[in-house]
């Protein structure tokens, strides 16, 4: 019997590394398009401030792009390891 349980237990963790792996980069997604959207919203509100607007942007992407990475690798190593 332990050997089943074993052998269901690497299964749920092959799954639950994979469901969260996708789980971060769906997010990491999500929150890109939210940036994205707001940014460009702000630079139609106020064009005069369009580079202090994207710069900000590319920095908040970036944290979110790392977050997610993140994300991805613990997933990864849920799955082989």
């Amino acid at each position: 019997m332990s050997v089943l349980n074993t052998i269901l237990l690497d299964g749920m963790a092959n799954a639950g590394g994979a469901i969260g792996a996708g789980i971060a980069a769906l997010g990491a997604g999500v929150g890109v398009g939210q940036i994205g959207k707001s940014a460009l919203e702000s630079m139609a509100r106020q064009p005069e401030i369009l580079n202090d607007i994207r710069s900000n942007m590319i920095l908040a992407a970036a944290l979110v792009e790392g977050v997610a990475l993140f994300g991805v690798i613990v997933g990864l190593l849920a799955m082989f390891l």
